[in-house]
């Protein structure tokens, strides 16, 4: 049986801070990789940092989102990293995410549907007439047609993306307890996986507070 998967989400614009959650969640017992996103990449020194790494599964969530030529030009810009997977908005549209593919080589390109922290009540707001699910499926649609390697979707939707996206499924919006925080279409990581999720991303569950205390009690109680 394949080891449980997840990405440890490294929201932090401290070094000191990365190099402590690296550090203090390593273990044998299911597969780790770090996702880092804006905060952090942006930050002074984020960037040098991640191109040190080393022997990491590296997923770097920039979530683009623009034009065909823009997003093939930011994927030639990050190529002397050695990063496993990049994120792309789907709703950047199927002429930019074949780009991206054709440039990406041997980095996964993940196609991000609609983020967790909105619901039909926000999506109405910024003028979409699909309610989640709807929209979510279409996505994964737009996803399998331009060939990515993998697919960002809520624990809510993961059977549903998998009847049309065969590949990855990256799921975020796993708490362990019982805190939002600001997503709002949440799943605890049991039922992620029993849904079918390929990896997990959890962030200020594992990373705030004790890490090492909150990787134990994850590992004992939660898989």
């Amino acid at each position: 049986m394949n080891k449980k998967k997840i990405f440890i989400a490294v929201d932090t614009n401290k070094i000191s801070i990365a190099k402590r959650i690296i550090r203090d969640t390593q273990t044998n017992k299911i597969k780790i990789g770090y996702k880092f996103g804006l905060e952090f990449f942006y930050s002074k020194e984020g960037r040098k940092f991640i191109s040190r790494l080393k022997n990491q599964t590296i997923f770097l969530d920039l979530k683009l989102n623009d034009i065909p030529n823009t997003v093939r030009s930011a994927m030639k810009s990050l190529k002397d990293l050695k990063i496993s997977y990049l994120t792309v908005h789907l709703s950047s549209g199927l002429s930019a995410l074949k780009a991206l593919k054709k440039e990406s080589k041997n980095i996964k390109i993940v196609g991000v549907t609609t983020l967790t922290s909105l619901n039909n009540k926000n999506l109405k707001e910024i003028g979409y007439n699909k309610k989640v699910n709807e929209l979510v499926l279409h996505q994964a649609k737009l996803a399998a047609k331009a060939k990515l390697d993998a697919i960002v979707c809520s624990g809510h939707e993961i059977r549903l993306v998998k009847k049309v996206f065969k590949k990855e499924v990256i799921t975020p919006g796993i708490k362990i307890n019982n805190t939002k925080n600001d997503q709002k279409r949440v799943m605890k990581p049991k039922d992620a996986f029993a849904a079918g999720s390929d990896w997990l991303v959890i962030g200020r569950s594992i990373t705030n507070g004790n890490i090492k205390k909150n990787i134990k009690y994850f590992l004992e109680n939660c898989l």
